[in-house]
């Protein structure tokens, strides 16, 4: 009986004890969106602040925030880059709904207090090699004929880099162009550039937001293997209609926005067209070259638990030279997405997702139109699980529907003597689930970690080749050189059936240790799976490049990357330096004699190499006052090899390492911006780039009176050293205004000593001197260019 007695009393204890400390500890949570006040337009990435527990959170892609603390009352804080902070006490005795609208910058004596407090969050954070630009930012940048411009605005962050002048594309820590991952309001484009790298497609008027992951990819991103670069655009004012644009020397830009009902719902919609070949017929030239496109969204809240978005995109190239050919190409993407708040902790949206690549091509002297292009639908479901102040939970699904047009040839007239030809359609089905955690284990470790388990059906086509031993292309030992196999038998599978199916597991994971609250050390690692190749014998990609799945002969693409860095703030300065090394297995590369164009069997051309990139990044950037901006510098190495499939065959380059074509030693960017006064302010870069690698005959033969050249390894020379200074200065007649129109001029000067960097250097026979010469291709010298840009 005693013994009853005693154990009914220490059960009793323990009933009262942990009752005593859940009540202690109980909980609860404030949430609420974040949004601009003159707009009401949601912020993303917003700094929410709890300095007496030295914890925060931020806003997601949506605005939305939620954090849970114990009860008590706190003092919050609101920050972010452009806005005046604000704070407010919150006594948390229950759950609250905090919707918060920031103003517009202005210097307060709040936002200096915790600033310490806003970089320490940032510093505590474990995700690396990521860096943001904002619309602001971007939009002072000086680029050529003065349209600002987000791809070379990111080219000049440490391990990116282009092609050179009149180039498409990016590239990233030693990878390829279409290795990148480029999201516009979540939907996939697959070309970035207008007039072939002339201008980028975003409208840097329509944009909200950019994120560029390098590396430490967060889980919910899968199916490339460099980057992601992650684009929202604007919602459009719910409080007031108003327009931005420009008018510059060869194009220019509307932007209309604003409520379709006062803070409920709102519409955007926003124009861009060059015209400078409207001048062209004065100077008796009949050639065509411009560019046109359209960003739409519409924003809708349904209630406090719901909101709609529709948005798209629509964009084209129109490129013709009188009589020869006429070349259209371009994006399309459309976008209806569903945010859904389940609980103050459990956010959701679900997105349906359509995106389209076409090109065209008419060649009028062969009399023969081809199109190609690529579609896919997309759908994704994503939750965001606010589980504690210390832990945020994020899972979902992605799944895409791929249909490939290799190109499709038709005649123009009856007497082209042009057959006409379809290449064999190809389809795909990609699909993903993930699941990511940030967790602060301690005050000064916090890591991230994450999953995604990716499949990729290759599903079925008319006439598929098979091969002798499955082996699509056959080597010549007598010649050392390999040739397209024949082909045994053709066979056709239904549209139901999978031809091949592959599946990767993808681990992500970060870690962050806080050395003191102004600097820590970081590290990464990730695993990421592209099942979509870009088949391409220019550095940048083109639009008659051809786009093949993996499937029967085609293996998937298995990037490893590790990244190591310390990260430091002090005053309104920030230092950041990153090492990283990345391999990738399964990267194609075509052989010697290859052709790419029109070609219905690709698997006929390529073989399976690897490529590493490795190298180090340093950032030093100026955060506040008058003059801002930073210094980039990264010195890396890309290699690609591919060896042969026996001991027998010599692959490409006899197997060696050879420089990819994106390969830059030193990158070196540095971009200020000085506000001289409320009526002029200034801006400058500077970018020093190795050559890039490229192959030069080293001998020749005369053959049949034809003289053949002789080629040494592949990329084994350099085009010279690229480099060129940009200035410009922008006045505001007007700044203190209260007119609600308010314009300024903006003066450029794009490359202002007239470096004239090589393009390319091609080879050919002078028969003045009966000497071969090498000849420089330059595409820009000087450029001066003047911009009005309006809003109201």
């Amino acid at each position: 009986m005693p013994t009853k007695n005693l154990k009914k009393k220490l059960f009793l204890f323990f009933l009262f004890f942990t009752t005593a400390i859940t009540l202690s500890q109980e909980k609860f949570t404030i949430s609420g969106t974040v949004s601009e006040q003159e707009s009401g337009e949601t912020l993303i990435g917003v700094n929410i602040l709890i300095p007496s527990l030295q914890t925060g959170t931020t806003t997601n892609e949506y605005g939305y925030y939620s954090i849970t603390l114990p009860e008590g009352e706190y003092e919050v804080y609101y920050s972010s880059l452009g806005f005046a902070t604000q704070q407010t006490t919150i006594s948390l005795s229950k759950n609250i709904k905090k919707d918060v609208f920031l103003q517009n910058d202005t210097e307060t004596l709040d936002e200096v207090l915790i600033e310490t407090d806003v970089e320490a969050l940032n510093i505590r954070k474990p995700q690396m090699s990521i860096n943001r630009l904002s619309a602001e930012t971007i939009k002072k940048i000086p680029v050529v004929l003065g349209e600002k411009d987000v791809i070379k605005s990111i080219k000049l962050l440490p391990g990116v880099t282009g092609a050179g002048e009149g180039s498409s594309g990016f590239n990233v820590r030693g990878g390829a162009a279409d290795q990148n991952l480029i999201l516009l309001d979540e939907a996939t484009l697959y070309n970035s550039d207008h007039l072939f790298g002339f201008f980028s497609v975003f409208n840097p008027d329509a944009i909200k937001d950019l994120t560029l992951y390098k590396g430490g990819i967060p889980a919910r991103y899968g199916g490339r293997v460099s980057s992601v670069l992650d684009i929202y655009q604007k919602d459009g004012s719910k409080r007031k209609f108003g327009a931005t644009g420009g008018i510059g020397a060869v194009a220019s830009r509307l932007l209309l926005e604003g409520p379709i009902k006062k803070d409920t719902a709102s519409f955007l919609v926003g124009g861009r067209s060059s015209y400078a070949h409207l001048f062209l017929p004065l100077f008796d030239n009949d050639n065509v070259a411009y560019f046109y496109d359209l960003n739409t969204k519409i924003s809708y809240n349904l209630n406090k638990n719901n909101k709609l978005y529709l948005s798209g995109y629509f964009g084209r190239d129109v490129f013709d030279i009188a009589d020869s050919f006429s070349n259209r190409f371009g994006n399309t993407t459309l976008n209806l997405r569903w945010n859904h708040l389940f609980s103050e902790k459990l956010f959701s949206n679900l997105s349906l997702i359509y995106s389209d690549y076409y090109y065209g091509l008419e060649l009028s002297f062969v009399e023969f139109d081809f199109e190609s292009g690529i579609r896919n639908f997309n759908l994704k479901y994503d939750f965001t699980h606010f589980i504690s102040e210390n832990i945020e939970l994020r899972y979902g699904l992605n799944s895409i529907y791929y249909k490939f047009n290799p190109g499709d040839i038709k005649p123009t007239t009856e007497t082209s003597g042009i057959n006409p030809f379809k290449l064999t359609d190809k389809y795909a089905f990609e699909n993903a689930l993930y699941a990511e955690t940030e967790i602060e284990v301690t005050d000064k470790l916090a890591i991230q970690a994450g999953l995604r388990l990716s499949t990729f059906n290759r599903l079925g086509q008319d006439e598929l080749n098979i091969y002798a031993n499955d082996n699509p292309i056959d080597y010549d030992e007598n010649l050392d050189i390999y040739q397209k196999a024949t082909p045994i038998d053709t066979v056709s599978f239904s549209r139901n059936k999978t031809i091949k199916r592959f599946a990767n597991l993808e681990p992500r994971f970060s870690v962050a240790y806080q050395i003191n609250e102004t600097s820590s050390v970081k590290a990464s690692y990730n695993r990421t799976a592209q099942y979509i190749h870009l088949i391409s014998k220019t550095t940048s990609p083109t639009p008659f490049d051809i786009y093949a799945p993996s499937g029967k002969y085609i293996e998937p693409q298995l990037a490893d990357q590790v990244a190591v860095g310390y990260f430091k703030k002090f005053d309104s300065y920030s230092f950041e330096i990153e090492s990283f090394y990345k391999t990738v297995d399964n990267r194609l590369d075509y052989v010697d004699g290859a052709d790419l164009i029109a070609n219905n069997a690709v698997e006929q051309i390529i073989l399976n190499g690897e490529a590493r990139a490795y190298g180090a990044e340093l950032l030093f950037r100026k955060n506040e006052g008058k003059l801002q901006g930073w210094i980039a510098y990264t010195l890396s190495k890309s290699e690609q090899r591919t060896p042969g499939r026996t001991p027998q065959e010599i692959g490409i380059n006899n197997g060696d390492w050879y420089n990819s074509p994106w390969d830059k030693t030193h990158d070196i960017s540095i971009t200020a911006q000085y506000e001289w006064s409320k009526k002029w302010s200034f801006g400058a870069n500077f970018i020093f780039q190795t050559g890039q690698p490229t192959t030069f005959p080293n001998g020749q033969y005369v053959y049949n009176d034809l003289v053949i050249p002789v080629y040494e390894q592949r990329n084994s020379s350099r085009l010279t050293n690229f480099h060129h200074l940009d200035l410009s200065a922008t006045w505001t007649p007007k700044p203190d205004s209260k007119k609600r129109w308010k314009g300024e001029w903006v003066f450029s000067i794009y490359n202002v000593y007239n470096r004239m960097n090589a393009a390319s250097i091609s080879f050919r026979e002078n028969t003045d001197i009966n000497r071969n010469e090498a000849v420089r291709l330059s595409i820009f010298g000087i450029i001066p260019a003047v911009t009005y840009n309006f809003k109201f």
